[in-house]
């Protein structure tokens, strides 16, 4: 009996140390590039431009064999700020085929983060509870892209609602955290790299470096108390963690990762 407990025990110390080993990688896809008016993400009008770059990405983490994204842009050709490219395109240019995407990571349910889930009709979809209940409402809240989702909806696809922060691959590589105040369950994205570290994918937390560094506030907000908690939230883990903070929205921030296809690991 003891010989077997000893032997038990070796093995699943074996799974830890292997589960601990994936090798994790971080590659950003361009799903669409345009402009926005500044003036509305400031709520004590810190802003008198009226023209601001905005980028629109998507992300693909590796674990190992298995594959997540986070966030999938712009639906191509609804809007001029939509690249052209399809998700699914985008994917395969890194060897990922869609149907085998295992997880869809979404910050928060508007249209330029959700236009693309269809095609990762495997996937289980993680998305915040607050905005889950928001697009299922009656009637949805208006701002909710509900026709993202429709395919999920209809056909009842895997669908994981977070009312909690989610270690992803249960080893602490990846995980999904609270940061609602955007949206009722807006989320960000930590990811931990062997070699560059650790990264945070702001999803709209904040919009751009101004916002981030002087705690802006968008007047479109679900809740401004829960934004600025959010953020503050964000500069903790970042000093904590010592962490690389990616603000989605900002092209100043493009570069701290490598140009697609190259992922940071």
């Amino acid at each position: 009996m003891k010989s077997r407990f000893w032997l038990a025990l070796g093995v699943g110390a074996l799974l830890s140390l292997s589960a601990a080993a994936q090798e994790v990688t971080l590659t950003r896809l361009d799903c669409g590039t345009g402009t926005n008016d500044p003036r509305r993400f400031s709520d004590a009008f810190a802003y008198t431009e009226t023209t601001k770059p905005f980028t629109f990405s998507c992300y693909v983490i590796r674990h190992g064999a298995d594959v997540m994204v986070w966030d999938t842009g712009y639906l191509p050709g609804s809007v001029p700020s939509a690249t052209n490219k399809p998700l699914a395109d985008l994917l395969k240019q890194i060897n990922v085929n869609a149907e085998d995407v295992k997880y869809v990571g979404i910050s928060h349910y508007h249209a330029d983060h959700t236009g693309q889930l269809a095609p990762l009709k495997n996937a289980t979809l993680l998305i915040g509870k607050g905005d889950w209940d928001g697009i299922n409402a009656t009637p949805p809240m208006a701002s909710a892209n509900v026709k993202g989702f429709a395919e999920w909806i209809a056909e009842k696809r895997k669908v994981e609602p977070l009312s909690a922060d989610k270690d992803v691959f249960d080893d602490g590589s990846v995980m999904i955290l609270r940061a609602p105040g955007h949206t009722p369950g807006h989320s960000i994205l930590l990811v931990r790299l062997k070699e560059m570290g650790p990264v945070i994918l702001s999803g709209d937390a904040v919009h751009f470096h101004e916002n981030y560094e002087h705690d802006g506030v968008p007047g479109f907000n679900y809740d401004r108390a829960q934004t600025l908690a959010s953020i503050q939230r964000v500069k903790q883990i970042a000093k904590n963690l010592k962490a690389t903070v990616i603000i989605q929205h900002d092209p100043r921030d493009i570069g701290k990762l490598p140009a697609f296809p190259a992922a940071a690991k």
